[in-house]
């Protein structure tokens, strides 16, 4: 019988990192090898190492880089970080996952394993870290986080930490997996005594998260002036995010290599710089100041166009992937290519009809199944669970920032259990939400 991954790491019992294994993980990322080549500071309010007993760590995930500065700054505890269920599939993460145990989660997703492996750990005496936002940041600033959090850690009355990172996102992004090396500041901190937890509804635990989380890294450095060094092209895979002219309105008409990003159809663009600045070619052209006021921009197109237009929809052709039962994944890829077919978002949900394994295939989820993807590597792809399976989805064009947008202001504009930030309420005013709810 051919072995089970999936049913085998559903079974798995998690127990806190074993000692060795551990401190040389920790050692690797103190070094140039991984962790000291980004020139990580670290500043400990209150100090994570000192903690007696359980305890949870929450970050702001700015990137895939984050795991190496959690662990630095919580040395000597042993922590248990928790990662994308997908990424347990992949060839060269398999061994050291498991030595240092690393605990799966399915985001977005109902999974009680995934509960199941952070509660036994808490009931050791270990310390669980994970990332309430679900994913690392897309466009540079944070994302909401989870819905339900608070009451998730209010279920275990132990200390909360937060550990709060800047520059991790511009030294490797969404955008592009390459390294840009600069300057990465963490600071730990006592979010919630046990005592907060029983004290604060969870609503209310949300709201402090979100505030606390409050960060925009492209902001961030407009004060900061450090320089990201880039061996490559610092605007590769740019145009995913920013693919909306800001002068002509066209869009996927972007492109973005080297240190510019310009737009096909009218010349519109700009230069950037080491330190993430956009500079327009001329004084005719129009840019925002952050790649991440140019992504808030398209997000308010779209809110506003998909209220004017109750017969809106969006459609792309996509190759889809899945995750192997019986082997793993190479290195460079997260799933298979198993299928492809036509998605669709409009007012009733999101939709694909295609074919997988050589057959018809098709779902429709509504947006009460669904408020916004996790991501696994950078915004050339996105990915979805469809009745608790994983799959990843390769659009023909770069709309995965559309994509996402889109779907999380669908979902907002028809249940909005996904809030946005109290900071963006000035997209909504005097527009409808949650118009499902209120039938």
């Amino acid at each position: 019988m051919k072995k089970d991954l999936h049913a085998e790491l559903a079974k798995k019992r998690f127990r806190k990192p074993y000692a060795l294994p551990y401190f040389i993980y920790y050692l690797v990322g103190r070094t140039h090898l991984l962790g000291a080549k980004y020139h990580p500071t670290f500043e400990r309010i209150d100090d994570i190492g000192k903690c007696k007993g359980p305890a949870f760590i929450i970050w702001n995930h700015q990137s895939r880089r984050d795991h190496t500065f959690v662990t630095s700054i919580a040395w000597p505890r042993r922590i248990s970080i928790v990662c994308e269920y997908n990424e347990f599939f992949r060839k060269h993460l398999a061994v050291p996952f498991k030595t240092v145990q690393i605990l799966p989660k399915k985001v977005f997703c109902n999974d009680v394993a995934g509960i199941r492996a952070m509660r036994d750990i808490i009931q050791k005496g270990g310390i669980v870290a994970f990332s309430p936002e679900g994913t690392s940041s897309i466009f540079g600033d944070n994302q909401p986080i989870v819905p339900g959090t608070g009451r998730f850690l209010q279920a275990f009355r132990v200390p909360v930490y937060m550990v709060y990172i800047r520059g991790s996102y511009l030294t490797n992004n969404k955008v592009d997996d390459q390294d840009r090396f600069g300057k990465v500041k963490v600071t730990s901190k006592l979010l919630f005594s046990p005592e907060d937890l029983k004290r604060f509804s969870p609503q209310q635990i949300d709201d402090i998260i979100n505030e606390e989380f409050h960060h925009d890294d492209y902001k961030w450095n407009k004060v900061e002036r450090i320089p990201y060094k880039c061996k490559g092209s610092i605007t590769k895979g740019l145009k995913d995010i920013c693919y909306k002219c800001p002068k002509c309105g066209a869009e996927f008409e972007m492109e973005s290599e080297n240190n510019y990003i310009k737009c096909k159809k009218c010349g519109n663009g700009a230069n950037m710089n080491e330190y993430y600045d956009l500079i327009p070619f001329d004084k005719n052209c129009i840019i925002p100041e952050t790649p991440s006021d140019w992504a808030h921009n398209e997000r308010q197109d779209l809110i506003n166009e998909i209220r004017k237009d109750p017969n809106y929809s969006f459609s792309f052709k996509c190759k889809i992937g899945d995750l192997p039962r019986d082997h793993y994944v190479p290195k460079t890829t997260t799933s298979e290519l198993c299928g492809e077919g036509v998605y669709t978002i409009d007012h009733k949900g999101i939709h694909f009809v295609g074919t997988k394994h050589g057959k018809p295939w098709e779902f429709h989820m509504d947006y009460k199944q669904v408020q916004t993807y996790p991501m696994s590597v950078d915004v050339s792809i996105f990915s979805l669970y469809v009745e608790e399976e994983y799959y990843d989805f390769f659009p023909e064009i770069p709309c995965v920032g559309k994509v996402i947008m889109l779907t999380e202001e669908m979902h907002r504009l028809h249940v909005n259990k996904f809030k946005n930030f109290p900071w963006f309420d000035y997209m909504y005013e005097g527009k409808d939400l949650a118009i499902d709810e209120k039938k």
